[in-house]
Order: structure tokens, then sequence, then C-alpha cells
């Protein structure tokens, strides 16, 4: 049998997150050749970033035993906001150091090839199309859940980027326009993320204790330590009903915004990814949490697509981005003769 790294050309795929940058090679056929993370270190700067890129991706090349001929481009992204047309990062909240670099062109310095660059959730959706959770659909909306929430969509066979590349910032619909609404990373009130990140989560169950609410996790609110969206999933698997609650109300949340979305695309498919997703198919509550979004979302769609519209989790769990952007890199290759192309104003 024929291994992945004889499946040639081969792609590089870097995904850019505020903690680690991503790296893999990945095969024509979407197969993960090698892989390796290593700390962003952003207050280093975006060039030194692009420089350990560079050589983090020749060691894999060695280690892997490829041939450096056989690798022909490489797919990057980042958070937004982006500009893709000038390969640059703008304003991304989480790598402040990195803001205003040319890194398309600084990145195919290092790498010694050419560079395809875009948004982070971008590239997780196609990375779920092409070989996840989205592979049997020919149209699908990812969310991914974690300290934002980001989106991708793909239908008609293209990712949707934009005219001003803001195409797929799910994340920033309107669920809530009051005015006095929670505000997301961006400071806007009343977005889906405002409502269904990790900050939301944990605001939701440190405003229900004081309250009045009983949970297990009032002696940490107390003493000020640290909330996160693991330490509420295990209360509620616990049995704490607080945290329980406050885990289905952004099921809640999250399924308003999907709704609008549904109708907004009419798509195959809905993908849920991101750390925030409570264990997944493999844990009770993450069964639990995707069954109540389903629940919450389908009354409230247009009835012919309560039953054709699939809300699933996403497959590839931290792989994504580095594995779409591996696919976006190998799309520009082929010239758009690939399966998806990507509207932007360039």
């Amino acid at each position: 049998m024929v291994g992945p790294a004889a499946q040639t050309p081969i792609f590089v795929g870097i995904d850019i997150g505020g903690t680690n940058i991503k790296l893999g090679l990945v095969n024509d056929a979407g197969q993960v050749v090698a892989s390796r993370s290593i700390p962003t270190e952003q207050s280093r700067g975006a060039e030194d970033g692009c420089r350990r890129i560079g050589e983090t991706v020749r060691q894999l090349i060695a280690e892997s035993q490829v041939s450096s001929a056989h690798v022909v481009r490489a797919g990057l992204v980042s958070p937004g906001p982006i500009d893709v047309p000038r390969g640059r990062v703008l304003r991304p909240g989480n790598i402040p150091a990195w803001w205003d670099f040319p890194i398309r062109e600084r990145a195919s310095h290092h790498l010694g090839v050419p560079v395809t660059f875009n948004n982070d959730a971008n590239a997780a959706a196609y990375g779920e199309f092409w070989r996840g959770a989205g592979e049997r659909f020919q149209s699908m909306i990812l969310l991914t859940l974690g300290t934002g929430v980001g989106g991708g969509i793909i239908i008609g066979d293209m990712l949707i980027d934009g005219v001003h590349n803001c195409g797929g910032e799910c994340g920033h619909i309107l669920v809530d326009p009051r005015d006095d609404a929670p505000r997301d990373s961006l400071g806007k009130s009343g977005s889906l993320e405002a409502y269904c990140n990790a900050l939301a989560l944990v605001a939701r169950v440190r405003a229900a204790i004081v309250a009045g609410g009983n949970s297990t996790l009032a002696s940490i609110h107390s003493a000020d330590y640290e909330i996160t969206p693991r330490i509420v999933a295990e209360a509620a698997e616990q049995g704490d009903e607080l945290a329980h609650g406050a885990i289905m109300e952004t099921a809640r949340w999250l399924a308003i915004g999907i709704v609008s979305l549904v109708h907004t695309i009419d798509p195959d498919a809905v993908v849920l990814g991101g750390a925030m997703n409570f264990g997944g198919l493999a844990s009770p509550l993450g069964r639990e949490f995707i069954e109540r979004v389903r629940t919450e979302a389908h009354p409230r769609m247009l009835e012919p697509l309560r039953d054709t519209v699939k809300i699933e989790f996403a497959t590839l769990g931290g792989d994504a981005g580095f594995v779409g952007s591996a696919g976006l890199a190998r799309l520009d290759y082929n010239k758009g003769t690939g399966p998806i192309t990507s509207i932007t104003n360039s």
C-alpha cells in the first residue's frame, strides 16, 4: 500500500493561534503526513514567528523523508480580521504583536514556496468539508466554539470570503438587539459570540451564583479562582444543576443563531467545532448539548428544513485548521480546478 508521503504533491498547512501554531504536511488526498505544534510566542513578533515556521517545516520534511521538491505550496491561516488580497494580518485581538504585518510575503520567504492566505475559521470549515464531518455534504456552515465563535460557510461548492473578507463571520450575527445585552470580544453587544463563547458561559455561571443559585462552583467563585468551560462541564457531569443549566442555555442561544444562518444559507448541514464541545459524541453531556441545540433549532426553522438540515459535531478536532489551510493551498495550486473556489474581491 502506498504511504501518505508517497502521494504527491505535498502541501504545508499552518494554523496560527494566540497560544500555539499548528503545522502539518498534507498529501494530495488530504492525509496528514506529519504534524507539529510550536508556541506562538506572539510577543516576539511576526517575523520571528515566520522564521520559526520555516524552520519547523524543514524539520518535518526531513523527518518524514519527503523530497522538498514535492512540497509545492503552503496554506497559512490566522485569526481575523485579515486582508486576504494584500496578504496581511490586520488587528486580531489575540496576536497584537502581529498587527499590520505582511504575513503571506514573509511566510513565503521563509518557506521557499508560494503561500495561500485565509481566515482560520474558513480553513477549519474547508478542512471539515474536505476530510471531516462535512465530507458527505454539498454545502455546510461551520461554527467553532471557544474563546470566540468563529464561522465558515461553504455553499454551491464555494467558500464564502465576501468582498471585504468578512464573509462567514457567523459569530458576529445579532441575536439580541437590547442595548444592555452582553458584549463580545470586539465590544459589540448582542452577538452570537457574546452569548456562546467561553467567557459567556463562565459569566452566566458566575451571575447565577451571585443571584443565589446553589452550585459546587460557588466556592471557586467566592475565592475568585478561574472558572473555565471544562470546570463547568465537569461540575455538570457530576450533577451540578446550575452548571448544567448554563450549558443548556448556551445551546439555546446557539440554536437561535443557527436558525438565522440556516434561513439565510439553506445548507445541508451545520457543523459544530472548537474546544467547547463538552466532550462531543464521546460524552453524555456533549450528546445532550448537541441534542438540545437540535431541539431548540428545529421548531424555529421553516418546515421543509427541519428534517433535512443536519446539525453535527466536527470530527477533525484541532487538526481542522492546518488540514483546511493545506487544502486551500491545494486549490490554488490546481488553479481553481478543485471542488471549491473562493469568493473574494481579488
